[in-house]
């Protein structure tokens, strides 16, 4: 697409929050960072109970405490991670090297990716968890609605990080199948190096300098009529 360089066009443009905030990455991104607040809220919050006679707490995940660490590192390194990308977002278009911008575009692809298998992973790890979870260690059944909340979120976080890896590999198809923006274009406006194009006018073909049309003398014509004249010797 000429005109854009791996989903955003020539370094330099105003940022417009309105446009920035309807792109489909921006949106994902920022759902995927409400999902990971929800879920590392909920199990710092209630994911830890006990039973009456107890007074130490342990994780509502089948007192596995590896299960609770994993949704808490989980949740709070998706946190930082969407902020880091939507800080990456508001940035690329000033991005004047196509070679900077690609790498920005395949570490989002590379991020998104495993964020979304790693999410697969702790839905399946926590859903199992809290299947063999004995009712006797929470006779209250408190934190279950946390506990129901952070599974839920863990599988619809794997299906946002999931399509911001998509739009990601969009975005570098399309930085990758224009030839106007291979690795060694570089932007007219900033090339000094590109020389200065002089208008010729008329139908753009450049004529020498100080030239003047070719103009037929009588000498030049032949005349016929004399016919021919014997040479005395």
């Amino acid at each position: 697409m000429e005109g854009m360089a791996y989903g955003a066009g020539k370094a330099g443009g105003a940022f417009d929050p309105q446009t920035f905030f309807r792109q489909p990455y921006t949106i994902l991104r920022m759902v995927s960072w409400v999902f990971s607040i929800v879920i590392f809220g909920s199990i710092a919050n209630e994911g830890y109970v006990n039973r009456p006679d107890e007074v130490e707490e342990f994780c509502i995940f089948n007192r596995n405490q590896n299960a609770c660490n994993y949704g808490v590192t989980m949740g709070t390194l998706t946190f930082l991670t969407c902020l880091a990308f939507l800080a990456l977002d508001v940035y690329f278009p000033q991005i004047s090297s196509v070679k900077d911008r690609k790498k920005a575009v395949l570490a989002d692809l590379g991020v998104s990716a495993f964020w979304s298998f790693m999410w697969f992973v702790g839905f399946c790890f926590l859903t199992n968890q809290w299947q063999v979870t004995k009712r006797e260690d929470n006779p209250l059944n408190e934190g279950a609605d946390a506990a129901r909340a952070t599974i839920t979120f863990a599988f619809f976080s794997i299906f946002t990080w999931a399509a911001q890896s998509f739009l990601a590999f969009q975005r570098y198809r399309l930085g990758a199948d224009s030839a106007l923006f291979s690795q060694d274009y570089t932007d007219p406006s900033q090339d000094a190096s590109v020389p200065y194009s002089n208008y010729t006018g008329g139908d753009g073909l450049d004529s020498p300098p100080n030239s003047t049309p070719y103009q037929q003398t009588s000498s030049d014509a032949y005349d016929g009529s004399s016919g021919y004249q014997s040479q005395g010797y």
